[in-house]
């Protein structure tokens, strides 16, 4: 039979595991103050005294208010960049960046109430869309980056890893915004592979075909229109290598 004491005990242990992480708490505090008073009127202090800490516990996790609106950024740019440097030569370069853009989508998909909470307050703040351009602008370069190490030694190697690059960032960034704007409805990652399929099909390698699939020889003989059916068969069986 247990004491009575390990009870309290028990009951601390359980409030404290479901306490939210003092990092998500500080989100949390910031987004519900942003949602109630607006972005510019909410200040730090505001912030931590709703988490119930400190600003010095604040700014060990956000260099400033912008940071965190995007929290989740740094990671995605570091895993970003550890995808592409973790391929080896037989990845198909384009198919490559593709796939590191979908890590981006990941991250908004895995929360889409508060994507769509933060693209709703971005759209009205004019220096956090400055902030965002400055995020995209990141993404961008590790692409290009990637690109361009592969591209080395092509001729225009340098302006091709650049501009795939944008394209990979503008085809993903237009199928994200239209997945918030519909409040994050319906599959994200549906309408990102169509538009990323514009970028492969546009700069990517094109698709070897499996054995079975072989495109069929299609062979064009010229002949006289009064040669006789034997001449025609003959020249037929000459082009095929069968005569």
């Amino acid at each position: 039979m247990s004491s009575s004491s390990e009870a309290p005990r028990r009951d601390e242990k359980t409030a404290t595991a479901a306490k939210p992480p003092m990092r998500d708490a500080l989100v949390a505090a910031a987004f519900r103050l942003f949602l109630e008073r607006g972005y510019e009127q909410t200040t730090v202090d505001d912030i931590v005294a709703l988490a119930g800490v400190g600003r010095r516990s604040f700014f060990r996790y956000f260099p400033s208010k912008e940071d965190v609106v995007f929290p989740d950024h740094e990671r995605c740019l570091a895993d970003m960049t550890a995808f592409l440097a973790s391929g080896d030569d037989e990845d198909e370069p384009v198919r490559r960046v593709c796939d590191a853009a979908r890590l981006v989508l990941r991250m908004y998909a895995e929360n889409p109430t508060f994507s769509v909470q933060r693209y709703r307050l971005t759209k009205q703040v004019p220096g956090l869309r400055a902030y965002e351009l400055s995020v995209v602008w990141r993404y961008e370069r590790a692409l290009a980056e990637y690109l361009r190490g592969r591209f080395a030694g092509r001729r225009d190697g340098t302006l091709q890893a650049d501009v795939i690059a944008a394209a990979v960032v503008a085809a993903h960034n237009n199928a994200l915004r239209s997945w918030l704007r519909s409040d994050g409805q319906g599959e994200a990652s549906a309408a990102v592979d169509h538009a990323l399929g514009y970028v492969q099909s546009a700069f990517g390698a094109a698709p070897a075909y499996p054995v079975h699939e072989q495109p069929e020889d299609v062979v064009v003989v010229v002949s006289r229109r009064d040669a006789p059916l034997w001449r025609v068969v003959q020249e037929i069986e000459s082009t095929l290598g069968r005569g």
